[in-house]
């Protein structure tokens, strides 16, 4: 019987081509990295807690969190991240495994979790069945009390980007952004191969009701970047210490503010079972 393939093919070549290891060591990823590990610091309960990293990458958050001294097991399903996390994981001071699969079906047992992050999974499943069920899994690995951080999309995530970079303005990467607002589908145009590959990207309201849906409690949903990526000099603002700083104040103080959460493009929900 042949194997079936844990993602699509389209989804497996671009993260063959892309480079997933090295887009967190620069540009907007650098400050994507340092901010998400603040959000996820905000919710670690005790040492030794049990973390399930579901979409882990090349295991560069499994890594920092099994240091912080948690016990770390990271699920993903491209071989190529598979491998270069294994070898993070046996260099790393502080093991965590590595495991293949994916979301809608995990290696875990019932109760087994403090916290499940979802860091992939939501904006790859374009298919509402197969989002529930991976929030459904959650759920079902989790401890009672214990919570689900999920990361998604924002569903206007391309349109601000195009808005300020000008792409709006070719047909193509318009079509794609009408879909997105409209049904939350992510194609990417043959003319812009660079963009992500098929995925799904979410309205705030329609992220929330997936997880209430699996009778999940939410507790917040944060801006994941915010509205100060916008900042014409944002990356040499944010290496300027007082620059910085005035620009953490702005993200601290709407960071919960869903009327401006449109700016954002990434978002974390935090819901506790």
């Amino acid at each position: 019987m042949a194997k079936k393939n844990l993602i699509s093919k389209e989804l497996e070549a671009f993260y063959n081509n892309a480079s997933e290891e090295t887009r967190l060591e620069s540009g907007m990823g650098f400050f994507e990295f340092e901010r998400i590990k603040s959000l996820i610091s905000r919710h670690l309960k005790k040492e030794h807690s049990v973390i399930l990293d579901i979409g882990g990458g090349t295991g560069k958050y499994s890594e920092w969190l099994a240091n912080k001294n948690y016990e770390v097991h990271l699920l993903e399903p491209v071989k190529k991240h598979i491998d270069l996390a294994t070898k993070r994981a046996n260099q790393s001071i502080k093991k965590f495994t590595v495991l293949q699969g994916e979301s809608r079906n995990l290696p875990f047992e019932n109760n087994f979790a403090d916290i499940v992050i979802l860091h992939g999974p939501l904006y790859h499943l374009q298919k509402k069945e197969d989002r529930l069920k991976t929030i459904a899994e959650a759920k079902r690995v989790l401890k009672k009390g214990g919570l689900v951080l999920g990361f998604a999309i924002n569903s206007s995530a391309s349109t601000v980007v195009g808005l300020m970079q000008g792409l709006v303005h070719k047909k193509p990467f318009l079509k794609m952004c009408k879909e997105e607002l409209t049904s939350g589908i992510h194609n990417p145009p043959k003319e812009f191969p660079w963009l992500l590959a098929d995925g799904f990207y979410h309205k705030p309201k329609q992220l929330k009701k997936e997880f209430t849906s699996q009778q999940l409690e939410i507790l917040n949903l944060f801006a994941v970047e915010g509205m100060i990526w916008l900042d014409r000099e944002y990356f040499s603002n944010m290496l300027h210490p007082t620059k910085k700083e005035t620009l953490l104040s702005i993200l601290k103080a709407t960071e919960l503010d869903e009327s401006v959460l449109a700016f954002s493009p990434h978002m974390m929900l935090v819901a506790k079972k």
